[in-house]
């Protein structure tokens, strides 16, 4: 996704401004914002502005909106949300950006991945939520997806989705050639081996050069690559868990086990139905994507938990998204009121999961109704009763780059190519550091290699 735009417009001025403390995104660990209660008054607020109704806009790329606001509306309507689809989330990222530095035609709430939060969040634009007091819905989260939205000493969204990594595996396959769902990374590495000696058609997996899959897995490695504290930030892409990645990557490619097919590409899709790509490592909703744009796999892919580097549980994220108020908003307390709703009552919740969204609230993730459902897809498998379960296992203390989102969309340059051309992983991702560096310090951080 492309947001050079938005890491432009974070002046010197605005940076300066920033609060000090820690920014974490997507992680275990982070700040404990929100464990303080609030006032009766603040929900008091947000009710009477839902009785007293309004016009409020909605930014947003899911699909579940469109159900989510007749809901709303149908429970209160005196209020009128005006839907907007941004397609997806560097092009929503852009149009948010631009309406603000314009000065009109800000929405009143905005779709934003955990990732991006804090290039909104840094230069001052959103609404800190605290006031009307969502500190006390923390417990309704998982820990990872509320560090995501509680940083710097406030609150600036509700979680909207979590997304556990899992291994999708084609089952087909697997039983074809006798494999065994690996438990670890090093049996990964066996079975990636043994497929392409009996078949070399076949690709074990197929990564051109994913910067999401690649933090997920030096995450759940227990690496700490990105290490930020207001707008002092450290790199060190040499780390334990970066190391590991690289590793693995490096084993993988020597093997002649992965395929560089461009990812999310026709091909790619294609390649996944009909059993040339044999395994994919992604977040909890994969399983919607694979039935919509892979549809000849219906019926030979299964899900597995994610291979551990020493056996011990252990997971991560790998994407997921919150909403968030911009200061520019013209109906704060409505829009807050109608966040709330989106993102925390059940009734929402409910229209989200049915139409395939992957929740972000414990009681959800913890309701045999969702836990216990089976997947046709998926050959009938109860395919949630594995891939929550690494909800509660994610590894505390991630942090993402305050340009996340810009050092994902420059990873092609650097270990995407060291992919393609089979050389040292390592050697790219200290490439990557370095681009990193660079950057932040252009943009007014104070940046240091680890």
């Amino acid at each position: 996704m492309n947001t050079r735009t938005v890491l432009r417009a974070i002046t010197l001025g605005a940076i300066a401004a920033v609060v000090g403390g820690t920014l974490v995104a997507c992680s275990g660990g982070g700040d404990d914002t929100g464990s303080t209660s609030s006032s009766g008054s603040s929900a008091s607020k947000l009710d009477a502005a839902l009785k007293k109704g309004g016009e409020i806009s909605y930014w947003t790329w899911t699909p579940q909106a469109k159900d989510q606001v007749a809901a709303f509306e149908k429970a209160y309507p005196n209020v009128k949300v005006n839907l907007v689809n941004t397609q997806g989330a560097g092009t929503s990222n852009t149009k948010v950006q631009n309406a603000i530095s314009a000065g009109k035609g800000v929405p009143d709430v905005t779709q934003v991945e955990y990732q991006s939060l804090p290039l909104f969040q840094l230069q001052g634009d959103l609404v800190d939520l605290t006031k009307y007091g969502f500190g006390d819905l923390k417990s309704k989260y998982t820990d990872a997806t509320w560090a995501a939205v509680s940083q710097n000493g406030g609150i600036w969204g509700l979680p909207q989705d979590s997304a556990p990594m899992a291994l999708f595996y084609n089952k087909t396959v697997f039983d074809q050639y006798g494999i065994s769902v690996p438990k670890t990374w090093d049996e990964y590495i066996a079975d990636a081996k043994k497929l392409h000696q009996a078949d070399p058609s076949k690709w074990f997996i197929d990564d051109a050069g994913d910067a999401g899959v690649a933090t997920s897995l030096m995450w759940q490695a227990g690496g700490h690559p990105f290490k930020v504290d207001g707008t002092k930030v450290t790199i060190d892409l040499q780390d334990e868990g970066s190391k590991k990645y690289a590793q693995l990557y490096n084993t993988l490619i020597a093997d002649g086990s992965l395929g560089t097919i461009a990812g999310w590409s026709d091909e790619w899709y294609k390649d996944l139905g009909n059993g040339t790509i044999a395994t994919l490592l992604a977040g909890g909703w994969m399983p919607g994507v694979l039935a919509a744009s892979a549809p000849e796999g219906k019926g030979h892919w299964a899900v597995a938990a994610l291979p551990t580097w020493d056996g011990t549980p252990a997971n991560a994220e790998n994407g997921g998204s919150t909403e968030v108020i911009p200061k520019l908003s013209k109906n704060q307390d409505l829009a807050a009121a109608f966040l709330r709703w989106l993102n925390s009552d059940p009734e929402s919740i409910k229209v989200f999961i049915k139409d395939g969204g992957f929740p972000s609230t414990v009681a959800d993730l913890n309701d045999p109704s969702f836990i216990d459902q089976t997947n046709d897809y998926f050959g009938g498998q109860k395919i949630y009763q594995t891939i929550v379960p690494g909800a509660k296992n994610d590894v505390a203390g991630w942090s993402y780059l305050p340009w996340q989102a810009h050092a994902n969309d420059i990873f092609a340059d650097s270990v995407g190519k060291a992919i393609a051309n089979k050389t040292d992983i390592n050697k790219a991702l200290q490439t990557w550091q370095d681009a990193n560096v660079s950057y932040g310090k252009q943009q007014g951080f104070t940046v240091k290699a680890g």
